[in-house]
């Protein structure tokens, strides 16, 4: 499995839906998961003052986390491959 990234704008957005949010793209991760297509969310970065927002997911291709995105819907600009260099 490879990490992506989505990147989202979301500025004005209300932090009781932030969270919302990301526990859709967890949940939904899950159903993914169980249902054959191996997805797992690890983390969200936020930026308060921008909007900017970084979601990482572990997949097999980028496809599967658009899907899991879209399902759980949560808009998104670009989702692209990453590395996660987390110590």
């Amino acid at each position: 499995m490879s990490v992506y990234m989505v990147e989202r704008s979301l500025a004005g957005i209300a932090m009781s839906d932030l969270a919302a949010a990301q526990k859709r793209a967890i949940e939904t991760s899950q159903e993914f998961s169980a249902g054959g297509t191996p997805v797992r969310y690890i983390r969200t970065t936020f930026v308060p003052g921008t909007g900017a927002c970084m979601c990482l997911f572990d997949a097999n291709d980028a496809d599967a986390v658009r899907r899991v995105n879209e399902k759980a819907g949560i808009p998104f600009d670009r989702i692209t491959e990453a590395l996660d260099l987390t110590p």
